[in-house]
């Protein structure tokens, strides 16, 4: 994770092409571990096969939205909004953020990799969901 952090600063510091550079590679990082850690479960695409709801545009989406998904009573009551920050508590400790949630424990504690794959979900997340609490 140090040599990410180096490449972070050399990029920052090289100006916006390379900050460019440096998403990308953040997105390529965070589709990676995406795979590693979510896709076993959730797919991006409504249409691909998975346990859990799809993740495309998932941000800033309302909790327990998709429809066709039998959510959790907790989840689909909560009233939450996936905002970055609430993204990255359920990826920490989904279980104490939400108790009841029909999901496995997930434990993503690292903040870096919770950045990456908030990167990637970004990337997917071409539907402009704030403007559906407007």
């Amino acid at each position: 994770m140090r040599a990410l952090s180096t490449l972070a600063a050399a990029c920052l510091l090289a100006g916006p092409a390379m900050a460019d550079t440096f998403e990308e590679v953040k997105v390529t990082a965070g589709k990676t571990l995406f795979e590693g850690e979510c896709r076993r479960c959730h797919a991006v695409e409504p249409t691909d096969p998975s346990y859990g709801p799809p993740l495309e545009n998932v941000l800033y989406r309302a909790a327990g939205s998709v429809e066709g998904y039998d959510y959790s009573i907790a989840l689909e009551a909560s009233g939450i909004v996936w905002t970055p920050a609430a993204l990255r508590a359920w990826m920490e400790d989904n279980d104490g953020f939400m108790p009841g949630t029909k999901m496995r424990h997930v434990g993503i504690e690292d903040r870096t990799v919770q950045d990456f794959i908030l990167a990637y979900l970004t990337s997917i997340s071409t539907k402009d969901n704030k403007a559906l609490d407007q």
